[in-house]
C-alpha cells in the first residue's frame, strides 16, 4: 500500500475528530456563547448538511485540478476555518465555520478516495477506502475522547486549535508527496459521470450505505445518555464507552479492508442480516453495564465493517465515475449520519426512553436487509427471464 494513502488517512483522522468531537463540547459552547443546548447541538447537524451539500460540487469543481492543489487547498481551508472558529465570539460565525469546514472536508474526502484508489494496484484497491475510513474510526477511538477531555480541562476552543494543529503535518506531507498530475479536460466529463447515479447497482449501494450509517449514528449519538441515564454509569465512563465503540469500528474496518473486494458476497449479506439483531440486543440490555460495553464493541465492528465494504462497493460499481464516486459515497454516508439521529431524536422525544434510539437503529438496519433481499430476488428473476 503506498505510503501516501496513510498520509491521507492522517488528514481524515483530524477531520473525523472535528466532525464528532462536538458531542463532548456542546455544554461548554452553549455556556460560553450564551445559547441553548439545542442551538449548540445544531452545530453537529450543520456539519452533516455541509458534507451532504458540499461533496458533489466540490468533487466536480476539483475534478480537473492537479491532485496536489486540490488536496492541499481543501486541507488549508479546513485549517483556516478552525482557527476562525477557535477565536470567534459570534455563534452565527461559528455555525458558518462548521458548514464551510464540512464542505471542504467533503471535497477533500472525495478527492482522497479517488487518489487512494488510483494509486493502488487492483489487488489492493479494496483496502484503500478502508484505510481512509480507519482515520474516521481512530478519531472515535482516540480523537473524540481526547477532544472531550481537552475541552473539559482547557475549554472548547482548545479542541478547535488542536484539530487545526493536527492538520499541519498532513498538509506538509500533502505538499511533499501528493501526485501533481491532473486529469486533462477531455478525460473528465462531469455530466457523464453524474449519469452513473442512474445505475441500479450504484443506487443500491448508496441506499444500503445510507441505511447502515443511519443505523450506526442513530445509536452512537445517544450512547452517552444511554450510559448515564439508563445504565446509571458516571460521566467519567462515557469516554471509555465511546472508545469501545471506536475500537470495535477500527477492527471492523481493518477486517473489511483485508477481505472486501467490492462484491456483495454471502459473508457480507449474512453480516448485514445480523446487524438489526445486534441493535435490538443493545436496546434490550442497555441498562446493564457489561452487556452495554460488549454489544457496543460488536456493533461498532459490524457497522463500520459493513459501511466500509459498502463504500468500496460504491467505488466499484461507479468505476466509470472516478472523479465523483467518492462524493457519491460521502453523500450517502452523511445522509445516514444526519437522518439516523434525527429519527432517533423523534422517537426518544416521544417515548422518553433513550434505548429507543437503538430500536431505530434496528429498524434502519432491518430495512437495509429487506432492500438487499428484494434486490437479489429481482436480479434472480431477471436472470431467469433472460434465460428463457
Amino acid at each position: 500500500m503506498p505510503l501516501f494513502v496513510y498520509v491521507l488517512s492522517l488528514a481524515v483522522f483530524a477531520q473525523g475528530t472535528s466532525e464528532f468531537m462536538l458531542v463532548g463540547l456542546v455544554p461548554g459552547i452553549a455556556h460560553d456563547m450564551s445559547v441553548s443546548v439545542a442551538a449548540a447541538a445544531s452545530l453537529t447537524s450543520a456539519y452533516a448538511i455541509g458534507m451532504i451539500v458540499g461533496a458533489p460540487p466540490m468533487a466536480a469543481l476539483s475534478a480537473r485540478w492537479p491532485r496536489r492543489r486540490a488536496l492541499a487547498g481543501f486541507l488549508a481551508a479546513f485549517i483556516v476555518v478552525h482557527v476562525i472558529g477557535a477565536v470567534t465570539a459570534s455563534f452565527p460565525v461559528l455555525f458558518g465555520t462548521r458548514i464551510v469546514a464540512a464542505i471542504v472536508n467533503a471535497g477533500f474526502l472525495a478527492v482522497a478516495m479517488s487518489v487512494a484508489t488510483a494509486l493502488t494496484v487492483p489487488a489492493e484497491q479494496a483496502r484503500a477506502p478502508a484505510i481512509l475510513l480507519s482515520g474516521v474510526t481512530l478519531s472515535c477511538v482516540a480523537g473524540v475522547p481526547a477532544g472531550a477531555m481537552l475541552g473539559d480541562r482547557s475549554g472548547w476552543r482548545s479542541a478547535f486549535w488542536a484539530v487545526a494543529a493536527l492538520c499541519l503535518p498532513a498538509l506538509a506531507l500533502v505538499f511533499r508527496s501528493a501526485p501533481a498530475s491532473a486529469a486533462r479536460h477531455h478525460d473528465v466529463s462531469i455530466r457523464q459521470e453524474a449519469r452513473e447515479l442512474r445505475s441500479r447497482p450504484v443506487q443500491l449501494a448508496l441506499t444500503l450505505a445510507a441505511l447502515v450509517n443511519g443505523a450506526t449514528f442513530a445509536t452512537f449519538a445517544y450512547l452517552a445518555v444511554i450510559a448515564t441515564d439508563i445504565a446509571h454509569l458516571p460521566d467519567s465512563a462515557v469516554p471509555g464507552l465511546l472508545a469501545a465503540f471506536g475500537a470495535g469500528a477500527f477492527i471492523g474496518v481493518t477486517a473489511a479492508g483485508r477481505i472486501g473486494d467490492g462484491q456483495l458476497r454471502r459473508g457480507l449479506i449474512l453480516t448485514l442480516y445480523a446487524l438489526p439483531a445486534g441493535w435490538a440486543v443493545l436496546a434490550a440490555t442497555g441498562a446493564r453495564t457489561a452487556p452495554l460495553f460488549v454489544v457496543t464493541i460488536i456493533q461498532g465492528g459490524l457497522s463500520f465493517g459493513i459501511g466500509s465494504t459498502l463504500v468500496n462497493r460504491v467505488m466499484f460499481v461507479a468505476s466509470r465515475a472516478p472523479s465523483l464516486s467518492g462524493s457519491f459515497a460521502t453523500v450517502a454516508l452523511n445522509a445516514g449520519a444526519f437522518l439516523g439521529p434525527l429519527l432517533a431524536g423523534i422517537a426518544t422525544a416521544t417515548t422518553h426512553d433513550y434505548r429507543d434510539a437503538a430500536w431505530v437503529s434496528a429498524v434502519l438496519a432491518a430495512t437495509a436487509a429487506v432492500v438487499i433481499v428484494v434486490s437479489r430476488r429481482r436480479a434472480t428473476h431477471a436472470d431467469v427471464t433472460e434465460a428463457r
